[in-house]
């Protein structure tokens, strides 16, 4: 017998032969038997399945849609450091295909061809009386060669080179006393930069 007042007679084979049906308060008992009885025996036998599955996944779905807490993620943003590039200039390329600049050597205006493959500043005699080198009393003891042959030059130093706000300190240079037309602007000067890029037709220095 359950708990609703049903109770099941069942046969050897393990049917249900017949079942009886008690009516709480009412003192009466309904009497099932054969294949309704059956059919009654596994109307009750699932419906108490369909409560247990009821009781069992109600408050699975509860846990499921409870609220749950987002974690908090701590995050660090870590930027590559980068140049400053207050420092720089812009050199445009001549008709000739040069890149011409007027620099400042020691406070004076000197006009410069830039030339990537010369080693050293190159000052023509001329312009370093300009700067007040005093190229005359200078020790051209040094034998530089360049396309026009080999020529002499003298070691100086010259204080400062200024291209817009690109400055180089302490620059090595050589005066030429002869063979040398035009100033140039070689790596002892460009090679203490951070950066220097041709683009189209421009030459963009970085400091």
């Amino acid at each position: 017998m359950d708990g609703h007042g049903w109770r099941f007679a069942r046969s050897g084979d393990g049917t249900v032969a017949g079942a009886h049906i008690e009516t709480p308060g009412h003192g009466k008992t309904l009497i099932v038997r054969g294949w309704v009885a059956n059919t009654v025996s596994m109307v009750a036998a699932a419906a108490m399945i369909t409560a247990g599955v009821v009781i069992f996944i109600v408050p699975k779905l509860q846990e499921n849609h409870a609220p749950t807490e987002m974690p908090v993620v701590a995050s660090a943003v870590v930027s590559a450091p980068r140049a400053a590039f207050d420092n720089a200039a812009i050199i445009d390329r001549e008709a000739d295909g040069h890149y011409w600049t007027r620099a400042d050597v020691d406070g004076t205006a000197v006009k410069f061809m830039v030339d990537t493959g010369a080693s050293t500043v190159a000052i023509t005699f001329r312009d370093a009386q300009r700067i007040g080198l005093k190229p005359e009393d200078l020790d051209f003891k040094w034998e530089i060669r360049t396309a026009g042959g080999i020529v002499h030059g003298a070691a100086v130093t010259l204080e400062k080179i200024s291209i817009g706000r690109v400055e180089v300190d302490n620059v090595e240079a050589m005066v030429l006393r002869e063979g040398l037309d035009q100033s140039l602007l070689g790596m002892t000067f460009l090679g203490e930069l951070y950066s220097y890029e041709f683009r189209k037709s421009q030459l963009v220095i970085r400091q």
